[in-house]
């Protein structure tokens, strides 16, 4: 039976939905097509209609995760200023976004993964690194983009350090300390 190509992008759809939980949840390399697929109710044969390779499909869970990450959709954002830029960064610095990152970022949840993966994918990520410190910088009137890129190195290191403890009042004081460094440069730089 030949499914109408409106039932093949739906499925397409659940699937980069759903493999992007699951390799934010718990690594993209450890889990098979066949798993990926059975969490779309699907057999583990019917993957390659939707893509070639599952590397085509991790390049494209990293160009889907990025562009709709919530930091990259703050520098999309129209009047975007250097107040929501503050707001943003608490939040992704949040108790909630270290407990859930199924649907938080995919930058430190998949980022050991993509500097391991093929050029195609590492490009993607660098793309949508480079679109998101080019906002930041532009929000924060950072001519030469530094404080932007080291804002950004620091969210996400934070939180890659504050997942690594094992309780929950160190990864607390980890995010607290990195919160309270993030506010102290956007006070330092404002106008």
């Amino acid at each position: 039976m030949r499914y109408s190509a409106e039932h093949k992008q739906q499925t397409r759809e659940k699937l980069l939905h759903s493999s992007g939980a699951l390799a934010k949840a718990g690594g993209f390399a450890t889990t098979g097509v066949d798993g990926l697929m059975k969490a779309i109710g699907l057999t583990g044969g019917a993957f390659y209609s939707h893509f070639p390779s599952k590397n085509d499909l991790f390049s494209e869970i990293v160009r889907r995760e990025l562009s709709h990450s919530p930091i990259a959709l703050l520098s999309q954002a129209e009047g975007a200023g250097r107040d929501k830029l503050q707001r943003c960064l608490e939040r992704y610095l949040s108790l909630a976004h270290l407990h859930n990152p199924e649907t938080g970022c995919a930058i430190p949840a998949l980022g050991a993964e993509i500097a391991r993966a093929e050029p195609a994918v590492r490009e993607e990520a660098e793309h949508w690194l480079c679109q998101i410190q080019q906002a930041w910088a532009g929000i924060l009137g950072d001519g030469d983009g530094e404080l932007a890129w080291a804002l950004l190195a620091q969210c996400v290191g934070a939180l890659v350090v504050a997942r690594m403890l094992a309780r929950e009042s160190v990864q607390e004081q980890v995010l607290d300390a990195s919160r309270a460094l993030v506010n102290r440069l956007l006070s330092a730089t404002a106008d």
